[in-house]
């Protein structure tokens, strides 16, 4: 609920707290923040160009999460973050989508309150009902984040493209940053055959790059297994993700039911854990 994390936001505009009245949230310059019906407010500082996922991609993520295929990625997740103990936990997870990896850390951390941020609408509609204690926001990461100085013990990026300058301001120095990011292994079965976007070869290296000075790595654990994934399945999974706009639905149809089924699919990624330098 954003009653629950208010006090860890920030107005978008000049980046006071924020405080509930009623359905808004206002700040002490005179700032407001309608809260939507479906629970999420947005604190993006003005008109966005991006968009995000669609309605249908986080529809479609939902349901391949919902079939627990990725649930290794997601217990990975929350082991990183049980490894770092702190008092009044709170968690940051940019790019949520759906919420289940924040839901999962929640879970695994007794008392935590967690903020999901996201730029799609869709997607917070999902992370406002995904745990009781999640709060929804809509917001874009290459902007300054509507969250307030050292105010969250851990922040989590699955999947997500990172702000390391941002993300370090928000993140308490007893904190940690969890990154999950896919080898060039992960869905390797399915990148030619559907055209899927694929992962850059030199991800590892630009990821150390882009948190040089921000962020130190102190653990990293692999993550590699098969699932067997059924046809619907299989287009759940493309059409969760970037490649849903890089191909049509028909002929996507059409190369998927080449397959086996079920069909050998490998997940693949890589769980990175980060103090601040």
């Amino acid at each position: 609920m954003l009653d629950d994390v208010v006090d860890l936001l920030a107005c978008p505009h000049c980046g006071s707290s924020l405080d509930p009245v009623d359905r808004t949230l206002l700040c002490e310059r005179g700032h407001s923040f309608d809260v939507a019906r479906h629970g999420y407010v947005s604190l993006l500082p003005g008109a966005s160009k991006i968009t995000g996922d669609t309605a249908e991609m986080i529809a479609a993520r939902g349901q391949f999460l919902d079939g627990g295929h990725f649930d290794p990625l997601r217990e990975a997740v929350a082991s990183a973050c049980a490894t770092t103990a702190v008092a009044e936990p709170a968690v940051l997870e940019v790019g949520a989508g759906t919420g289940h990896y924040l839901a999962t850390v929640l879970e695994t951390l007794p008392g935590a309150r967690g903020i999901g941020l996201d730029v799609s609408k869709p997607a917070a509609r999902r992370l406002a009902r995904a745990h009781p204690r999640v709060g929804a926001v809509v917001a874009d990461i290459w902007t300054q984040l509507p969250v307030l100085d050292a105010a969250v013990s851990h922040v989590l990026s699955v999947f997500a493209p990172r702000n390391a300058a941002e993300l370090r301001r928000v993140l308490r120095t007893d904190g940690v940053l969890v990154v999950l990011t896919p080898t060039d292994r992960h869905q390797h079965e399915l990148v030619d055959l559907l055209g899927l976007v694929r992962v850059d070869e030199n991800k590892t290296v630009r990821l150390g790059a882009s948190m040089a000075g921000h962020f130190e790595r102190v653990d990293r654990v692999s993550v590699d297994y098969p699932m067997a994934l059924t046809h619907s399945e299989i287009e759940s999974l493309v059409a969760m993700g970037p490649s849903a706009r890089h191909l049509d639905e028909r002929v996507r149809a059409e190369r998927i039911a080449r397959l086996p089924e079920p069909a050998v699919v490998t997940a693949s990624v890589t769980v990175s854990t980060y103090r601040t330098a």
